[in-house]
């Protein structure tokens, strides 16, 4: 939840009637998910298949949880990871299709080639966006999961290169839902999960076995109702918010008193929850002997949703009428000003800059605008990300291709903002609570902020932006938020968008709730007739003493420009001919100006002044002997940097009686030519160092177009990595899944071996052209068959049997695909029963027979044997037929 120091999430866009329009931030804000149970995303890629095998091998069979495993594919592969799954969980595992409804204890597997969305309970499959090697189908998910589920959404992310999934875990996580990573030391490979670490969005850190416990108790601790129970329940959790609000001002300087009571709880529910405490008393008391914790939850508690260009149909009508308008009021050209409040990581403010030079690149104005744009936070962690404005490879997800090449240049750890938009964006850290604001703006952007705040809060706030714009400028809200109070200062421009113009209105200060209030005495110290007269009698005799007793002196800085003047400095400074310039150097008089050089810089690296003594100062045709003192300064810290140089008079007295000496005119003469020939040296090193400086510009020039050219090959390097990176990503996720399925094929081999030789039934297969496929070892006592016999005809190997026309007969079955079965005699090996049977395939395709030979000897030998008694018994003598 983010405060002023971060964008919160972009609720959904309200409908177009009126009660929708007016619905309160906390009913827009509470958890209404796509489904009564909690949904995992599991993000992977390479080495991800023996982690989600640890995750789901651990998965109890009844969790009430249904998961969502997006894997990097290879896009033209038939994967089999759904099949692999279902070996090592009880859980239902299906490949997922478009439409089906999300169900509690299954798994469903993205299917190659496709990206996958959860909305209103159910998954939706649609072709990638992104060209192979730039997918980023995990972010991609995640997203969607988090603003379906938002406090019940669980994002894991597992062994995999790259930094997708960073993205989606941190929406997840800014909507109040559970975040995992797989603990790098036992992954395969360790980008994925480590990016997300590096990042702070990791919740928890374990190893895949470990996860499935640790979300069962996370959720189960989650309370589904922020404040709830009687009125004495709700007094005291009241009461403990309080103190922790406190505990954070102290020790953070952010005041949260004037935040809504459900959205603090809901970020404390997280902490409590993470802990594994009883609840919000446990967790006062944890709070206050950790200071660690203090600053974890002062960062959950700013923890902002912003990304490029949120709702799309704001930006657009800011490009193609706002800032069209605003440059129209201003024909003879101008520099705008915006105030981007709770930019949080800056992208926000990037955009409007963008938005900013596509109106000029459309408009193309005879006369010159540029805009500048103030971007605050109260996040210090925040504006430093923001200002160096590198951002991971997933906001493709949120710009168009053409802005994406335009306004960003790719690097190894992402996306970077070019130069030209990020100098149009000054980045400060800032209290929107407690510090002034920024004024004469043109533009005031503070989306989807106020909704956090109490409704005093928001009637403080908004006639201080009334205040800030210009007569003309324009305030732009979130979706969720509206002027309901303060209907009298601003108008609609356009109520879809949220853009509001302001309504003339003047102000006294008294009327306005500045955040700070500047003391009477200092707001009227420039008015000596007024004020303290105390105080106002000592500023002028301080100022007296300065003026006519105390030595003229400088304030300068490294470069020497002046930037405070004491006393009376004109005998040692004047004006330098031509453009203004106030630098000392340049305005030193002759005999101070060669002292200088060197000395302000070699000031600031020591702590003792400097001294130069009888130096003859030109004063008007006259000479003055003036002392120098140059001072660095380091403290105050107000002053820390800076050089005093402070000037002396010397008074030189002189010596009655003595006359000075004379110099002759040769002696004269020859100091002239010297002093001549010197200049002629100086200017003939200053030509010289002018010749080498414009070979060292052309050489300059030359190195940036090849410095431009080997930049240009090195993003064509740097994408055809990204290819063979994603490509060695998808052939390891088949390696894996082939070598998974070979040892399944393998165990299945032992298996079947083990079952025929158990039954003891000789067994041959043959092909469709009556060659030996395989045979099991008991074959080869009817047969004379060896391993190197595989792929002979069968009737070139010896048997013992009696039954010449076994050849015949196995042809007629696979021709008739009727099976035959029959009893022959193999001599002294006794007699058997063979039958013939088609040989089918997986696919019900007919590729040979299947021989089988029983033994029957000892039926047949009883058969004999009783045949003989029931001869011996028979009146007739005659053998009746038993058989």
């Amino acid at each position: 939840m983010p405060d002023p120091a971060a964008q919160p999430a972009n609720p959904p866009s309200p409908s177009n009637s009126t009660s929708h329009q007016k619905a309160d931030a906390e009913e827009i804000e509470r958890t209404i998910p796509g489904v009564s149970f909690p949904v995992v995303g599991i993000g992977c890629s390479a080495g991800g298949l023996e982690a989600l095998e640890a995750f789901f091998s651990h998965v109890p069979p009844s969790s009430g949880m249904a998961y969502i495993v997006v894997q990097h594919l290879d896009p033209e592969h038939v994967s089999t990871l759904a099949e692999l799954l279902q070996w090592v969980t009880p859980l239902t595992v299906a490949e997922a299709s478009d439409g089906v409804a999300v169900e509690p204890d299954h798994v469903y597997v993205i299917p190659p080639n496709r990206d996958i969305t959860l909305s209103d309970g159910l998954l939706h499959l649609m072709p990638p966006t992104e060209p192979r090697g730039l997918r980023l189908s995990v972010d991609f998910f995640l997203r969607s999961l988090a603003l379906e589920q938002r406090e019940t959404a669980v994002g894991v992310i597992l062994s995999g290169m790259g930094s997708d999934g960073l993205l989606g875990l941190r929406a997840i996580r800014e909507k109040g839902g559970l975040t995992l990573a797989q603990d790098p030391k036992t992954a395969g490979a360790a980008s994925m999960p480590q990016s997300v670490i590096d990042a702070g969005l990791a919740d928890v850190v374990v190893p895949p076995e470990e996860m499935p416990e640790r979300i069962a108790n996370q959720l189960g601790r989650l309370l589904l109702q922020p404040i709830a129970g009687s009125a004495e329940d709700r007094a005291t959790t009241e009461s403990f918010l309080a103190k922790i609000v406190l505990l954070l001002r102290d020790r953070c300087g952010a005041d949260f008193s004037l935040y809504k009571s459900n959205t603090l709880f809901r970020r404390i529910e997280r902490r409590i929850a993470l802990h594994q405490l009883t609840g919000i008393a446990q967790y006062l008391a944890f709070l206050q002997t950790t200071p660690q914790e203090q600053t974890l939850l002062f960062r959950e508690l700013l923890i902002g949703v912003t990304s490029f260009f949120r709702d799309p149909a704001v930006w657009e009508v800011l490009r193609d009428d706002i800032i069209p308008a605003l440059l129209e009021k201003s024909p003879g050209g101008k520099t705008l000003r915006a105030w981007v409040p709770a930019c949080s990581s800056g992208e926000e403010a990037y955009s409007l800059a963008i938005v900013f030079k596509e109106a000029l690149e459309r408009l193309k104005p005879a006369e010159r605008f540029t805009l500048q744009i103030y971007a605050t936070d109260l996040d210090p962690d925040a504006i430093d990300k923001a200002r160096k404005g590198v951002y991971p490879q997933g906001i493709s997800a949120d710009l168009t291709p053409e802005r994406l090449a335009r306004y960003f240049a790719a690097d190894d750890s992402g996306y970077r903002v070019v130069k030209e938009i990020r100098d149009m964006v000054v980045f400060a850290p800032q209290n929107i609570v407690s510090d002034p604001p920024f004024t004469k703006l043109d533009i005031l952007c503070c989306r989807n902020l106020l909704i956090y705040f109490r409704s005093e809060l928001q009637k403080k706030l908004l006639p201080l932006f009334h205040y800030a714009l210009n007569e003309d400028g324009v305030l732009i809200l979130g979706s969720a938020e509206t002027i309901s109070s303060a209907g009298h200062l601003f108008k609609p421009i356009d109520a879809k968008s949220r853009i509001f113009g302001r309504i003339e209105k003047s102000w006294a200060l008294r009327d306005l709730s500045f955040p700070t209030h500047i003391p009477a005495a200092n707001a009227l110290a420039m008015d000596l007739g007024q004020g303290d007269p105390g105080e106002s009698l000592g500023q002028l005799t301080d100022q007296f003493i300065q003026q006519r007793y105390a030595p003229a002196a400088v304030l300068v800085n490294g470069d020497g420009d002046i930037l405070y003047i004491s006393g009376r400095t004109g005998k040692y400074l004047e004006p330098a001919a031509g453009k203004v310039n106030i630098n000392l150097h340049a305005m030193a008089r002759e005999g101070l100006r060669e002292a200088l050089v060197g000395v302000i810089r070699k000031a600031q690296s020591q702590s003792q002044p400097i001294k130069i003594k009888g130096l003859h100062v030109k004063t008007g045709g006259n000479d003055q002997m003036v002392d120098l003192t140059v001072q660095g300064i380091e403290h105050p810290e107000g002053l820390r940097g800076r050089v005093l140089v402070v000037f002396h008079d010397v008074v030189t007295p002189t010596k009655p009686g003595k006359a000075g000496k004379t110099v002759t005119a040769a002696a004269h003469e020859a100091i002239m030519q010297e002093l001549l020939r010197t200049r002629e040296t100086l200017r003939n090193t200053h030509e010289e160092m002018q010749t080498a400086l414009e070979e060292l510009k052309s050489a300059n020039e030359e190195h940036q177009s090849t410095n431009e050219e080997l930049q240009s090959t090195n993003e064509e390097l740097t994408t055809s990595k990204e290819e063979m990176q994603s490509l060695n990503e998808e052939l390891q996720t088949v390696n894996a899944e082939l070598q998974s399925k070979l040892d399944a094929l393998t165990w299945e081999h032992n298996d079947m071996a083990n079952l025929l030789n158990s039954t003891e039934i000789a067994t041959v297969f043959l092909d469709s052209g009556m060659r030996v496929r395989r045979f099991t070892p008991h074959a080869a006592n009817i047969f004379k068959l060896i391993p190197s016999d595989i792929g002979r005809p069968l009737s070139d190997v010896k048997n013992v049997l009696d039954y010449p026309r076994l050849i015949d007969d196995a042809e007629n079955v696979l021709r008739t695909l009727v099976f035959s079965e029959t009893q022959v005699s193999a001599g002294a090996a006794g007699w058997f029963r063979i039958r013939i049977m088609p040989y089918r395939t997986q696919d019900n395709v007919i590729d040979g027979v299947v021989i089988t030979f029983t033994d029957i000897s000892a039926v047949k030998k009883m058969e004999t044997e009783l045949r003989l008694q029931q001869a011996a018994i028979s009146p007739s003598g005659t053998v009746p037929d038993v058989g």
